[in-house]
């Protein structure tokens, strides 16, 4: 296929408890300032997951799911300079404005003229089943072809493999970003990473890289802990609960520098703080339940000068980072590729999502059918 519009065979997601199914969907072409990307591959992710299983509430229903994905850019709407036809692109699920202040001083994660959740900014879809119009889950990449806004289609070189390269859209930007950026890590510092997910093992393979010691993976399933051994964690913990500060502060020999929070639990983001040193950073990559709250004893906070931070997208700037990430990994300094544990057909993807609620997988990723990595 080439110019638009497209029909697809995408999985739709109606109703949570329900699974996905394979529908016929239309996929507009891409309007002004549009691109039109053919996808090669797209990861499982666990903000997707929120929605499935309900505890991410408001999501517009139905939709396509997807934050994370890398392919070819096909088709391009009028006045597009920062790609055109043939291109690799990386997929960004936070599209921007380049206008307002965040935007303007280099944090485009936090732009504050983001299109409301489900649709682009003129308020309407690119999706169609019939009169029907089908939201879009950020970038919607389990669809294989997607339109976006410009500024979610960051160019690579077309070395890259893309299978590789989707993980940079998300998983790779957000732990690494949260390690590099967030929280800043310099060699010699001490990093315990709660939560051994795809972002997770980001977070502990970056804090390796970036000379961090300790780094210790918390994590309650072994096969994690195993991976994150081999992405550069020396030390690990299985506790979850309550007794995880404690457990981190004797595996790392009394406390450390940072901890980063890769996992929607509060408990794990207060037993993160308690696990600081003076003068050490929390930082939450997890998405808590809606209307989670968190109880944190202020008197500690202050005599301690600890900061709990919060991190959207790794505090990445996607046209920079992105080709900063994939740069360290073309040079054999970060793995990518032992981040993917199963490779799934677009048909398969229920099963992706039970793996990954279930704790089967490191990062699932979705292969689509006739797709050249």
């Amino acid at each position: 296929m080439s110019n638009g519009p497209w029909t697809v065979e995408a999985p739709v997601f109606r109703r949570v408890g329900v699974p996905m199914e394979m529908e016929e969907v239309t996929v507009v072409p891409p309007r002004a300032g549009e691109v039109a990307v053919r996808l090669v591959a797209s990861g499982v992710c666990h903000s997707c997951l929120h929605s499935i299983d309900g505890s991410l509430e408001g999501t517009p229903l139905p939709i396509i799911l997807g934050d994370e994905g890398a392919g070819v850019v096909v088709e391009v709407g009028e006045g597009v300079t920062m790609v055109e036809p043939g291109d690799h692109a990386v997929i960004s699920w936070a599209p921007s404005c380049g206008q307002c202040r965040e935007c303007l001083g280099g944090r485009p994660a936090r732009c504050t003229r983001k299109p409301t959740f489900g649709v682009f900014s003129d308020g309407e879809t690119r999706f169609r089943r019939g009169d029907e119009q089908i939201f879009h889950y950020g970038p919607a990449t389990h669809s294989p072809y997607v339109i976006l806004p410009q500024s979610a289609a960051i160019k690579i070189d077309k070395s890259v493999p893309l299978d590789r390269a989707a993980l940079v859209g998300c998983s790779l930007s957000t732990g690494a970003g949260a390690v590099f950026n967030t929280a800043g890590v310099t060699a010699g510092q001490s990093v315990a990473v709660v939560g051994c997910g795809g972002v997770g093992l980001n977070a502990v393979h970056a804090a390796y890289v970036a000379g961090a010691f300790p780094v210790i993976a918390v994590d309650p399933v072994e096969i994690k802990l195993d991976a994150a051994r081999r992405l550069g964690a020396s030390g690990t913990v299985s506790s979850s609960g309550e007794q995880m500060a404690e457990a981190i502060r004797s595996a790392s020999g009394g406390g450390v520098d940072v901890v980063i929070v890769a996992v929607g639990s509060t408990v794990a983001i207060e037993q993160g703080m308690l696990a600081l040193n003076p003068g050490g950073k929390c930082v939450v990559i997890g998405a808590p339940p809606t209307g989670a709250m968190l109880s944190i004893d202020p008197h500690s906070l202050r005599a301690k000068e600890t900061t709990l931070m919060g991190c959207s997208y790794g505090s990445c700037n996607p046209p920079v980072d992105f080709p900063r990430l994939i740069g360290l990994f073309q040079s054999g300094r970060f793995k990518i590729d032992e981040m993917v544990s199963r490779r799934y057909a677009l048909d398969e993807i229920n099963e992706a999502y039970e793996n990954l609620a279930a704790g089967k997988d490191l990062r699932g990723l979705i292969v689509f059918d006739g797709a050249e990595a």
